[in-house]
């Protein structure tokens, strides 16, 4: 196995970074039915612009979404669609077996 290189090391945490939040989650999965306006994203996260704005600005500078303007519209979509096997590796084991994990390790109240 290659040795990464501090530079890609950085970045596969901005990934992971962009990755750590569930409102970035949640547009993601919405993106996974192809490119919406931020118009629709706007309610399907039921957050104010502002916020979205965020969330979509870490995602495109991970290079997780693009954007494209369409008249006055500013459209999404994901640049990858192999990002999703990267989500979907999280599987309902997984977090079983890591929960579990965690629970173990915690002392017990008394």
């Amino acid at each position: 196995m290659t040795q990464l290189t501090a530079n890609e090391l950085k970045f596969k945490a901005k990934i992971f970074h962009a990755l750590s939040a569930q409102e970035r989650l949640e547009i993601l999965e919405f993106l996974r039915g192809g490119e919406k306006c931020v118009c629709e994203i706007i309610p399907h996260l039921n957050a104010i612009q502002p916020v979205v704005s965020r969330h979509l600005k870490i995602l495109k500078d991970a290079g997780l979404v693009k954007d494209r303007k369409d008249g006055n519209k500013r459209m999404y979509s994901v640049t990858h669609k192999s990002v999703y096997r990267i989500i979907d590796s999280i599987t309902p084991e997984l977090v079983n077996a890591l929960a579990k994990e965690v629970l173990e390790r915690m002392p017990l109240l008394k």
